[in-house]
């Protein structure tokens, strides 16, 4: 039982290899494993508001349970431009592999997740509890990848819910080899739908990602509104996102 376990845990690790295209920038994957799964992540996201600017730095570490099951968690940092800084709102999640069907160099499979984020943060925290719950869907082979997931938010505080979605499309540059060596192109489509008053913030994004070694890469990309809240305070202009995950268990 333990060698079937360790040849399909090594099977999918090559898979993961073989495919070459690493975990989109912006939106959720249903690869576990690799730099797709386990790969602990930071990056420093600059946000573009009308009379201020936002640096935030996430710090995430995700663990595998088993070769389905992916637990992690998410320490932000935030610094604004008026000189206050502190942490943002704390988050656990765990995601669960329901679906997978594999072919010929590509593979197709669905996850479910499940989040919940605490008020911790003393800058630009929502000082609510929030629970997410979501299905995450992706197709990748060597020559495309397609990510989409969807989810519902409730808040506490009679604060409104929220829907939302993620649309990302991957290409990779290279020949795809072993070892892998990749840059990737992404494409998406963003947005957060307020259930009680049916506003919707929609943003489109582009990023790039450069995978030079099995167990590190790094990746850079930026969103842009398209569409905003009109009752918010201050309206996003542009985002900003630079990083990098690295495999260190």
């Amino acid at each position: 039982m333990k060698r079937k376990i360790l040849i399909f845990f090594f099977s999918q690790i090559l898979m993961n290899w073989l495919y070459a295209q690493g975990p989109p920038v912006f939106s959720d994957t249903p690869i576990f494993l690799g730099l797709d799964g386990r790969a602990v992540r930071t990056f420093g996201q600059w946000i573009k508001m009308e009379k201020s600017s936002v640096f935030l730095i996430p710090f995430g570490v995700p663990y595998n349970i088993r070769t389905n099951l992916l637990i992690g968690v998410v320490f932000p940092l935030v610094w604004k431009s008026n000189n206050e800084n502190g942490m943002g709102d704390v988050s656990i999640s765990a995601k669960f592999l329901y679906y997978q069907k594999d072919g010929l160099k590509k593979t197709f499979r669905m996850a479910f997740k499940l989040e919940e984020k605490f008020p911790t943060g003393t800058i630009m925290g929502s000082k609510a509890y929030q629970t997410y719950l979501g299905l995450i869907s992706g197709y990748i082979s060597t020559k495309l990848g397609i990510y989409l997931d969807l989810g519902y938010r409730a808040i506490s505080k009679q604060l409104p819910d929220n829907f939302s979605y993620n649309l990302s499309i991957g290409i990779p540059l290279m020949e795809v080899k072993y070892p892998p060596r990749q840059v990737n192109l992404y494409w998406g489509v963003h947005g957060i739908l307020t259930v009680a008053k049916l506003q919707q913030i929609s943003y489109v994004s582009s990023a790039i990602q450069f995978i030079p070694d099995k167990r590190f890469l790094v990746e850079g990309g930026i969103k842009v509104p398209i569409k905003e809240n009109p009752s918010v305070q201050e309206r996003r202009n542009i985002i900003i996102s630079l990083g990098g995950r690295v495999l260190i268990f």
